[in-house]
């Protein structure tokens, strides 16, 4: 509503009177009413419409949901007593211990909580010192950023929730991958933003089916997410196919979410180009942080790189952004004073391990399974994750990857995470963070699992 009114206050304004803020209609200057008692100001008396206690959560509250828990919450998970339990569901690298931190990590830390110099709070955006390290780190000549190009967040996590809300209003839609972290739609679900999911393709290494992504762009599309590399997939895309999703970007003016958190987690003979560097024309916020490949995702420290190409996105993104990070006092002060540290002297060698073993983990677990009849997995490139997809037809004793998974619990203590958690059934994805002896383990129980339902689909044939 707009009558006589200017940026949401009464267009004519009571003078005060007496000089006491009270006018002659009993409204204080800030357009509360008050009442003078005895000399002093009580919030007047106001009928209260209810006669009952009613108090009902919000609709933001009611709208959020998150798939996997959705899922998972509902399945009937009881182990096999005989046998413990390998849980190869939760993408947290530190659950078994056999993937620590680094030293130089761990002392940036106690350095910068023994120096007391960040015990307060920081600017919401993150101290400057924090932001700058960062740029520095991920800058580079077709991709230069400065301190101010950086925002600190509260986990990579919160960086994908600001991009959204700076691009999004309620009614648009954007565009997230399928299978795809479910995230994304958790949040643009509850802040009335439309999820359209785009496929990516089993046979191609998880690429982009780029003909059905441009097919869902229209006018009211605000946001392009793009996952690399891939969180449930492990899939890393080459150049080329970059390139062509930035083409579509550019053809229809449509900004880029690049969810980024597991960039330079790849694999020996794949390269990860950032979204960034390669593009021209195309305005990217690049989501990232310490989480993953400095395996520490409960320190909750993530960073959006602001690309702004050609002056797209101007001071209003960058204000608006700013603005969403004013609503929380911004990422943890410790862990910021620690960036700098953390970023110019974790050795290399630190990285390569990680990634090594990552690596070995995974082909031992796509070899393993490969041979199993009825299922198809596929080999990773990178991140920490490996899909497996189920041929159902051969599987009649169950009716899909849920009871497929549920079951893989009930007879032999192996819980992987169904992919309709994802939005894509017939799959199932395993993390590849376990101890190599657990890995080899569960390998063997999913193969003495599957073995007796495919005999067992083989008498029903006779």
């Amino acid at each position: 509503m707009n009558d006589k009114r200017v940026h949401g206050k009464s267009a004519i304004q009571p003078k005060p009177l007496n000089g006491t803020g009270v006018t002659g209609k009993g409204m204080h200057g800030n357009g509360i009413h008050h009442v003078n008692v005895n000399g002093s100001l009580y919030p007047a008396k106001v009928k209260s419409r209810r006669q009952m206690w009613d108090v009902q959560p919000s609709e933001m509250a009611n709208n959020t949901l998150n798939p996997i828990r959705a899922i998972v919450d509902g399945m009937k998970l009881t182990p096999n007593p005989d046998k413990p339990m390998i849980a190869l569901s939760i993408g947290d690298p530190t659950v078994f211990g056999n993937l620590p931190t680094d030293d130089a990590v761990l002392q940036a830390m106690k350095d910068a909580i023994d120096s007391q110099k960040f015990n307060g709070y920081a600017p919401s955006v993150g101290y400057l010192q924090s932001r700058q390290a960062v740029a520095n780190f991920y800058s580079c000549p077709e991709a230069p950023l400065q301190a101010e190009d950086v925002i600190l967040t509260s986990g990579c996590s919160q960086a994908i929730e600001l991009v959204i809300n700076v691009f999004c209003n309620p009614g648009d839609n954007i565009l997230v991958p399928c299978p795809g972290f479910s995230l994304y739609k958790t949040l643009a679900v509850s802040m009335g933003i439309k999820v359209k999911l785009y496929n990516l393709l089993p046979e191609k290494s998880w690429e982009i089916d780029l003909q059905h992504m441009e097919s869902l762009i229209d006018e009211r599309t605000s946001c392009l997410i793009v996952t690399n590399p891939s969180n449930p997939c492990g899939s890393v895309f080459k150049k080329e196919h970059l390139q062509k999703i930035l083409k579509v970007a550019s053809k229809h003016c449509v900004p880029i979410l690049a969810d980024e958190i597991y960039s330079d987690m790849v694999f020996p003979g794949c390269n990860s180009s950032s979204l960034a560097s390669l593009s021209s024309d195309v305005p990217i916020l690049s989501c990232g942080g310490l989480a993953k490949r400095w395996l520490v995702p409960g320190w909750r420290m993530g960073w959006i790189l602001i690309h702004d190409r050609n002056n797209i996105f101007g001071s209003e993104i960058r204000q608006g952004l700013v603005k969403l990070s004013q609503r929380i006092l911004g990422a943890c002060t410790v862990v910021q004073g620690a960036l700098e540290s953390i970023l110019n002297n974790t050795p290399e060698r630190f990285y390569r391990d990680t990634i090594s073993f990552l690596q070995s983990n995974s082909e031992i677990c796509f070899n393993e399974l490969s041979t199993v009849p009825g299922l198809n997995p596929v080999m990773p490139s990178g991140a920490m994750y490996l899909m497996v997809g189920i041929e159902m037809e051969r599987f009649p004793d169950f009716k899909d990857d849920v009871d497929f998974t549920e079951r893989l619990v009930t007879e032999q203590s192996v819980f992987c995470l169904p992919a309709s958690a994802f939005e894509y059934p017939n799959f199932f994805r395993i993390v590849v963070t376990v101890p190599e002896e657990m890995m080899v383990e569960a390998c063997i129980r999913i193969r003495e699992f599957c073995q007796p339902v495919m005999r067992r689909s083989w008498d029903q044939c006779d």
